[in-house]
Protein backbone atom coordinates (compact mmCIF):
# COMPACT_ATOMS: atom_id res chain seq x y z
CA UNK A 1 0.00 0.00 0.00
CA UNK A 2 1.23 3.14 -0.99
CA UNK A 3 0.54 7.06 -0.22
CA UNK A 4 -1.02 7.38 -2.56
CA UNK A 5 -4.09 4.87 -1.93
CA UNK A 6 -4.36 5.80 1.96
CA UNK A 7 -1.39 3.76 3.46
CA UNK A 8 1.46 5.57 4.85
CA UNK A 9 3.66 3.55 3.37
CA UNK A 10 4.97 0.73 1.54
CA UNK A 11 4.27 -1.53 4.85
CA UNK A 12 1.40 -0.46 5.61
CA UNK A 13 -1.37 -2.21 5.38
CA UNK A 14 -4.68 -0.82 5.44
CA UNK A 15 -8.51 -2.72 4.94
CA UNK A 16 -12.07 -2.13 6.73
CA UNK A 17 -14.40 -3.30 9.04
CA UNK A 18 -17.26 -5.14 7.36
CA UNK A 19 -19.76 -6.04 10.69
CA UNK A 20 -19.08 -5.98 13.87
CA UNK A 21 -21.13 -8.91 15.93
CA UNK A 22 -21.92 -10.12 19.53
CA UNK A 23 -23.74 -12.87 21.33
CA UNK A 24 -24.52 -12.80 25.13
CA UNK A 25 -23.90 -16.79 25.47
CA UNK A 26 -20.57 -18.60 23.48
CA UNK A 27 -21.30 -21.34 20.93
CA UNK A 28 -23.53 -19.57 18.56
CA UNK A 29 -23.88 -17.06 15.84
CA UNK A 30 -22.98 -13.60 16.79
CA UNK A 31 -25.48 -11.47 15.36
CA UNK A 32 -24.33 -8.19 13.42
CA UNK A 33 -24.86 -4.47 15.49
CA UNK A 34 -24.31 -1.02 14.22
CA UNK A 35 -21.79 -0.40 16.40
CA UNK A 36 -19.81 -1.99 19.34
CA UNK A 37 -17.71 -0.59 21.66
CA UNK A 38 -14.32 -2.24 22.82
CA UNK A 39 -13.58 -1.76 26.61
CA UNK A 40 -9.29 -2.00 27.89
CA UNK A 41 -8.25 -5.36 28.82
CA UNK A 42 -11.92 -6.64 28.83
CA UNK A 43 -13.17 -6.82 24.62
CA UNK A 44 -16.56 -6.49 23.44
CA UNK A 45 -18.78 -4.96 26.08
CA UNK A 46 -21.45 -7.00 26.41
CA UNK A 47 -20.20 -10.39 24.81
CA UNK A 48 -19.93 -13.63 26.49
CA UNK A 49 -16.27 -13.93 25.52
CA UNK A 50 -15.52 -10.68 26.98
CA UNK A 51 -12.82 -10.67 29.89
CA UNK A 52 -9.34 -10.58 31.15
CA UNK A 53 -7.59 -13.04 29.06
CA UNK A 54 -6.16 -13.30 25.74
CA UNK A 55 -9.15 -13.66 23.60
CA UNK A 56 -10.62 -10.30 23.71
CA UNK A 57 -11.70 -10.27 20.95
CA UNK A 58 -11.93 -12.61 17.44
CA UNK A 59 -11.27 -11.42 14.06
CA UNK A 60 -12.20 -12.68 10.51
CA UNK A 61 -11.57 -11.80 7.35
CA UNK A 62 -14.49 -11.64 5.03
CA UNK A 63 -12.21 -13.11 2.09
CA UNK A 64 -12.37 -16.04 4.62
CA UNK A 65 -15.47 -16.38 4.72
CA UNK A 66 -15.83 -16.15 0.69
CA UNK A 67 -13.78 -19.35 0.67
CA UNK A 68 -16.04 -21.25 2.68
CA UNK A 69 -19.11 -19.66 0.66
CA UNK A 70 -17.72 -21.32 -2.80
CA UNK A 71 -17.34 -24.58 -0.46
CA UNK A 72 -21.00 -24.22 -0.24
CA UNK A 73 -21.33 -23.03 3.27
CA UNK A 74 -24.79 -20.41 3.60
CA UNK A 75 -22.39 -18.25 5.86
CA UNK A 76 -22.52 -14.70 6.51
CA UNK A 77 -21.20 -11.93 8.86
CA UNK A 78 -20.77 -13.31 12.62
CA UNK A 79 -21.57 -17.03 11.34
CA UNK A 80 -17.94 -18.36 13.00
CA UNK A 81 -18.24 -16.62 16.01
CA UNK A 82 -15.91 -13.34 15.16
CA UNK A 83 -16.53 -10.33 16.69
CA UNK A 84 -15.32 -8.04 13.92
CA UNK A 85 -15.25 -9.40 10.36
CA UNK A 86 -12.82 -7.27 7.91
CA UNK A 87 -11.66 -7.14 4.29
CA UNK A 88 -8.71 -6.22 3.19
CA UNK A 89 -6.37 -7.23 5.56
CA UNK A 90 -5.11 -10.89 5.67
CA UNK A 91 -5.12 -11.36 9.40
CA UNK A 92 -3.96 -14.82 9.88
CA UNK A 93 -1.02 -14.02 8.41
CA UNK A 94 0.25 -11.01 10.85
CA UNK A 95 2.58 -11.95 13.68
CA UNK A 96 1.30 -12.20 17.22
CA UNK A 97 2.36 -9.01 18.56
CA UNK A 98 0.96 -7.35 15.83
CA UNK A 99 -0.75 -3.75 16.56
CA UNK A 100 -3.41 -3.02 14.76
CA UNK A 101 -6.16 0.17 15.00
CA UNK A 102 -9.91 -0.64 14.27
CA UNK A 103 -11.26 2.85 14.07
CA UNK A 104 -10.32 4.47 17.08
CA UNK A 105 -9.09 1.57 19.32
CA UNK A 106 -5.85 -0.13 19.67
CA UNK A 107 -5.63 -3.97 20.09
CA UNK A 108 -2.95 -6.75 19.82
CA UNK A 109 -2.61 -10.06 18.16
CA UNK A 110 -2.41 -12.68 20.38
CA UNK A 111 -3.27 -15.77 18.82
CA UNK A 112 -4.09 -17.03 15.35
CA UNK A 113 -6.48 -19.68 14.82
CA UNK A 114 -8.02 -21.98 17.91
CA UNK A 115 -8.80 -25.93 18.69
CA UNK A 116 -12.25 -26.58 17.88
CA UNK A 117 -13.57 -28.93 20.21
CA UNK A 118 -16.76 -29.84 18.37
CA UNK A 119 -17.79 -29.79 14.87
CA UNK A 120 -19.55 -26.87 14.32
CA UNK A 121 -22.73 -27.24 11.60
CA UNK A 122 -21.08 -25.30 9.26
CA UNK A 123 -18.31 -28.08 9.24
CA UNK A 124 -21.23 -30.62 8.87
CA UNK A 125 -22.52 -28.59 6.03
CA UNK A 126 -19.51 -28.52 3.88
CA UNK A 127 -16.87 -30.27 5.81
CA UNK A 128 -14.33 -27.44 6.80
CA UNK A 129 -14.59 -24.79 9.40
CA UNK A 130 -11.79 -21.46 8.51
CA UNK A 131 -12.29 -19.90 11.93
CA UNK A 132 -9.65 -22.45 13.29
CA UNK A 133 -6.76 -22.24 11.37
CA UNK A 134 -7.73 -18.24 9.87
CA UNK A 135 -9.85 -16.62 12.69
CA UNK A 136 -7.49 -14.56 15.46
CA UNK A 137 -7.93 -13.11 18.77
CA UNK A 138 -6.66 -10.18 20.31
CA UNK A 139 -6.57 -7.73 23.29
CA UNK A 140 -7.53 -4.08 23.90
CA UNK A 141 -4.87 -1.52 24.47
CA UNK A 142 -7.20 1.52 23.86
CA UNK A 143 -11.00 1.22 23.37
CA UNK A 144 -13.80 3.02 22.00
CA UNK A 145 -16.61 2.71 19.34
CA UNK A 146 -16.05 0.21 16.21
CA UNK A 147 -18.89 -0.02 13.10
CA UNK A 148 -18.95 -1.04 10.01
CA UNK A 149 -16.72 0.81 7.63
CA UNK A 150 -14.09 1.85 10.30
CA UNK A 151 -10.61 0.97 8.93
CA UNK A 152 -8.61 -1.64 9.73
CA UNK A 153 -4.79 0.04 10.32
CA UNK A 154 -1.69 -2.73 10.47
CA UNK A 155 0.80 -0.73 12.35
CA UNK A 156 3.33 -2.98 13.43
CA UNK A 157 4.59 -5.14 15.93
CA UNK A 158 5.79 -4.42 19.35
CA UNK A 159 8.97 -5.78 20.25
CA UNK A 160 11.13 -5.36 23.82
CA UNK A 161 12.94 -7.23 26.31
CA UNK A 162 11.00 -8.77 29.17
CA UNK A 163 12.05 -7.75 32.50
CA UNK A 164 11.74 -10.49 35.29
CA UNK A 165 8.57 -9.48 37.18
CA UNK A 166 6.69 -8.21 34.22
CA UNK A 167 2.94 -8.81 33.46
CA UNK A 168 2.22 -8.86 30.05
CA UNK A 169 2.17 -5.15 28.01
CA UNK A 170 4.63 -3.78 30.99
CA UNK A 171 7.29 -1.69 30.33
CA UNK A 172 8.57 0.46 26.87
CA UNK A 173 9.23 -0.95 23.85
CA UNK A 174 13.06 -2.48 22.98
CA UNK A 175 14.12 -2.14 19.36
CA UNK A 176 16.99 -3.23 17.74
CA UNK A 177 16.26 -2.45 13.93
CA UNK A 178 17.24 1.29 13.97
CA UNK A 179 13.36 1.61 14.01
CA UNK A 180 12.03 4.70 16.64
CA UNK A 181 9.21 4.26 18.62
CA UNK A 182 5.87 5.82 17.89
CA UNK A 183 3.31 6.85 20.58
CA UNK A 184 1.51 3.30 20.29
CA UNK A 185 5.29 1.83 20.90
CA UNK A 186 5.30 0.70 17.76
CA UNK A 187 8.57 0.42 15.36
CA UNK A 188 8.44 2.36 12.88
CA UNK A 189 11.16 2.17 10.30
Amino acid sequence: MTSADGGSGADAAAGRVVSVNTSTVTGVKKEPRLSVELAVDHGVAGDAHAGPWHRQVSLLAEESIERMRACGADVSAGAFGENVTTCGVVVHELPLGTRLRLGSCLVEVTQIGKECHDRCAIFHQVGDCVMPREGIFVRVLRGGSLRPGDEVRVLGVETRVAQEGDAPGDGAAVHDDGGRTDGDGLVET
